[in-house]
């Protein structure tokens, strides 16, 4: 799914990487707990959590995350926004929750990130 089509879909603001909203994701993963995303998430997954901290654009760097959405409406401080930019990772802020944004994004076909343990 395009992260452009993912954008409509939560109703999100664009914080970073505007001019990548064209990319592709397979699958989506939503999580607060970085640990679980590292064991957890495969390649082209779209990111959903509620932490702001740099550790989380760090993380989807490791793991060739392209897009992170914060829910519950946060925002990242100018700092995690400009790393994110210089990492070529989409930031996306939606108001809903993250029970909420991955039904939407279910109900529209992008399944979950299911790596086998």
């Amino acid at each position: 799914m395009k992260i452009s089509k993912i954008k409509e879909i939560l109703e999100a603001e664009v914080l970073a990487g505007e001019e990548l909203l064209d990319s592709e994701v397979d699958a989506a993963f939503g999580s607060d707990l970085m640990s679980d995303v590292l064991a957890f998430v495969n390649d082209r997954v779209l990111l959903l959590t509620g932490l702001v901290n740099p550790q989380v654009v760090r993380t989807a760097e490791m793991l060739d995350i392209s897009a992170i959405v914060f829910v519950r409406g946060k925002r990242p401080d100018e700092n995690v926004i400009e790393l994110a930019k210089t990492k070529n990772i989409v930031l996306l802020s939606t108001t809903h929750t993250l029970y909420v944004a991955s039904g939407r994004l279910y109900s529209a076909g992008l399944t979950g990130d299911e790596k086998e343990v």
